[in-house]
């Protein structure tokens, strides 16, 4: 059983998907990366969370897309709450 301050099930969850983020971020610029399969399912499982942050957060002169920082600095703000509450 998680303690408060500990990580629970959903805070382990919630990094997971932040490092699934941060793996998808940085293929995304090897242009090779991008006709692979295994890239794609890893886009449909990043791309919704990250397209919230898109509306919010448009990209930059067309290249530089900052949503990914966003959604990032969102999730770790939630594992905090998380771990806070023992979760």
């Amino acid at each position: 059983m998680a303690h408060a301050g500990g990580y629970g099930p959903l805070s382990l969850l919630v990094e997971l998907y932040m490092m699934t983020i941060f793996v998808y971020v940085l293929l995304s610029w090897l242009p090779d990366m991008r006709y692979r399969d295994w890239f794609r399912t890893l886009g449909s499982i990043c791309e919704p969370f990250l397209s919230i942050f898109r509306r919010i957060i448009p990209p930059m002169g067309g290249m530089i897309d900052l949503s990914p920082m966003a959604a990032i600095f969102a999730l770790i703000l939630l594992g905090m709450i998380l771990r806070g509450a023992g979760l």
